[in-house]
């Protein structure tokens, strides 16, 4: 399976090194891309991702943060795991990180509604940017993304589709 591909030219900050590999996961291949200062990316069965990566990676399924993040992806798919703490790269803006670190903080087995992640970043009306800061979640599932759902219940916009969003808000019981 070939590495994540950027979307666009790499963001002209990102001159680190880049490592990345692909796992098997019970969804299909995840590709994951880290920095020395933690994950930058996980991909869809190597499709792409919407992160600005750089054109030359280094593949190398033992970088350490790689490793964490393999093993704490299967321990999430085995059951074993509720939460992560993999460290992050994460790169956005102060709003888009945000959105993103609040992710984090929805529990296992758990949704909340684009309104009340927006309310848990302290703007509340600003329901349609979760929306998109949400679509464009670097690291999904270690942020669950998946989490977010629509005022009415709804599932609701998601980058690995709706049927994936439904596997894994099964996989957490959030439906139970």
């Amino acid at each position: 399976m070939s590495p994540p591909h950027p979307t666009t030219d790499a963001d002209p900050t990102s001159a680190d090194t880049h490592w990345h590999t692909t796992i098997d996961s019970p969804i299909g291949p995840l590709g994951l891309v880290a920095t020395d200062e933690g994950l930058r990316a996980v991909s869809w069965r190597g499709e792409e991702t919407t992160v600005k990566l750089p054109g030359q990676m280094t593949q190398d399924p033992g970088h350490p943060i790689l490793r964490q993040a393999a093993t704490q992806l299967a321990e999430y798919f085995d059951g074993d795991r509720t939460s992560f703490d993999v460290p992050l790269d994460l790169r956005g803006t102060p709003f888009q990180e945000a959105a993103w670190r609040a992710l984090g903080d929805i529990p296992y087995g758990s949704t909340r509604s684009y309104g009340e992640q927006a309310a848990l970043i302290g703007r509340p009306r600003a329901v349609r940017a979760v929306g998109q800061a949400n679509g464009r979640n670097p690291v999904p599932i270690v942020l669950p993304c998946h989490r977010v759902i629509g005022a009415d219940g709804s599932l609701t916009g998601f980058g690995g589709g709706l049927d994936l969003k439904t596997q894994l808000l099964e996989h957490e019981g959030a439906f139970d």
